[in-house]
């Protein structure tokens, strides 16, 4: 593989997703590439006991989740930029491996640097993998990293 002009990293914020982030840095600071760090808003879908949520509340909560969302994003590229890497944050909504592997493709990424959780079983079976989906269907090199 050629130089690197733009990585992309994918995050959840989680334990797992630090690893990943932390190789991430050092490859674009190597290459001096682009970090781009991407978090994927999923849609609230609210748990009420009578199942019913008004409008306002369920604008309330999006509204918090986004910046929630936003705060953790802008943290990790001032910790990329700190480590000496040109970063950008990404706050997308949707479906997480759909808007990855289409983020990568209209930001033309050359790799994508995301971590896995290693789940086995009946939690890798309901849950998915965001990871395994975005390795078979992005347009570029996807490097998986194993959480500690």
């Amino acid at each position: 593989m050629g130089k690197l002009r733009r990585i992309m990293h994918p995050t959840d914020f989680s334990k797992a997703s630090g690893t990943a982030f932390a190789r991430a840095v050092e490859m674009a600071r190597a290459d001096r590439a682009e970090l781009l760090v991407v978090h994927v808003l999923t849609p609230a879908i609210p748990m009420v006991g009578d199942g019913y949520i008004s409008p306002k509340v369920y604008q309330e909560i999006e509204a918090s989740a986004r910046a929630a969302g936003q705060k953790h994003l802008d943290a990790l590229v001032t910790k990329a930029k700190k480590a000496g890497a040109r970063a950008k944050g990404l706050l997308l909504e949707g479906v997480p491996y759909d808007r990855i592997v289409r983020a990568a493709k209209a930001k033309r990424v050359d790799l994508v640097v995301m971590g896995t959780h290693g789940r086995t079983g009946l939690a890798r079976f309901f849950l998915g993998s965001v990871a395994e989906r975005v390795v078979a269907m992005a347009g570029c090199p996807v490097l998986t990293i194993r959480g500690k």
